[in-house]
């Protein structure tokens, strides 16, 4: 039985999503400088993704010492699950790695610059802001790791679960398949970790945590109107956030190639 509650935010949410997954980028990315810039940037929605879910770890289930029973048995199934997979996934090779770690690697495969997040990286091992840190990003990537930021922190948990949801999981599958389909036409770059990276994605959320996480919204949401709100918020704001990195990178790789560095 669909949830109307979900129903009346994807009516809500379908031109801004429809606008995204139209977005004219997926179909730039026709030589390796182009697609070494699309990492750069990239990188930064595949670190704060873990922010979002972090969030929700800590929101929804017993990260505490000592444990107690928390959450939704629902919501507790897919964060552990997304959490399982994304800090420690089969590397294919009889070894586990994070999915962060596994595109850092397609980034090297493609020769893109990790100088960039790195940088924001060591910033935070020396305990230096969150600001701060980011100061090392890219402009736009800048940007939407602040949106991404400002919901993780709202202590909302509707909107970081409709951000999570909606702006993340929802949404990944149309896109990377859209990638990965331009990647594998003829006379594109060979990528052969990147599109792994994609197409893992793309079957993972498309066939089991999307599914997952629209139920955990759901549930959350319940019959409160200003939970569906705040849900349809963030929601927004993610989707739009994406669009503006998108945006920026659709510029920069339409001009000659200029590596991300400090």
């Amino acid at each position: 039985m669909k949830n109307p509650g979900l129903s009346g935010l994807r009516a809500e949410l379908a031109p801004l999503r429809a606008r995204l997954v139209a977005h004219p980028l997926y179909g730039s990315l026709k030589t390796l400088d182009q697609v070494r810039t699309f990492q750069e940037h990239h990188v930064f929605a595949v670190w704060d993704f873990m922010s979002l879910l972090k969030a929700l770890q800590r929101e929804l289930t017993c990260v505490e010492v000592p444990w107690r029973p928390a959450g939704d048995p629902i919501a507790r199934r897919l964060i552990n699950e997304i959490v399982v997979a994304e800090e420690s996934d089969d590397d294919g090779r009889g070894g586990y790695l994070s999915h962060f770690d596994l595109y850092l690697a397609s980034m090297l495969e493609s020769g893109a610059s990790t100088h960039a997040i790195r940088a924001v990286l060591e910033r935070l091992e020396g305990r230096e802001s969150l600001e701060h840190a980011l100061e090392a990003a890219p402009a736009a990537a800048r940007a939407f790791c602040g949106t991404t930021f400002e919901i993780a922190g709202s202590g909302s948990i509707p909107a970081i679960a409709a951000a999570f949801t909606l702006g993340r999981e929802d949404v990944i599958p149309d896109m990377f398949r859209q990638i990965v389909r331009d990647l594998d036409r003829s006379g594109g770059p060979r990528l052969p970790s990147l599109v792994d990276y994609l197409e893992r994605h793309v079957a993972l959320d498309g066939e089991r945590h999307g599914p997952m996480a629209e139920r955990m919204l759901a549930s959350l949401c319940g019959d409160d109107a200003s939970a569906w709100r705040a849900a349809l918020e963030a929601a927004e704001a993610s989707i739009r956030a994406r669009i503006g990195l998108w945006d920026a990178i659709q510029d920069l790789v339409a001009r000659p190639r200029r590596a991300v560095h400090a």
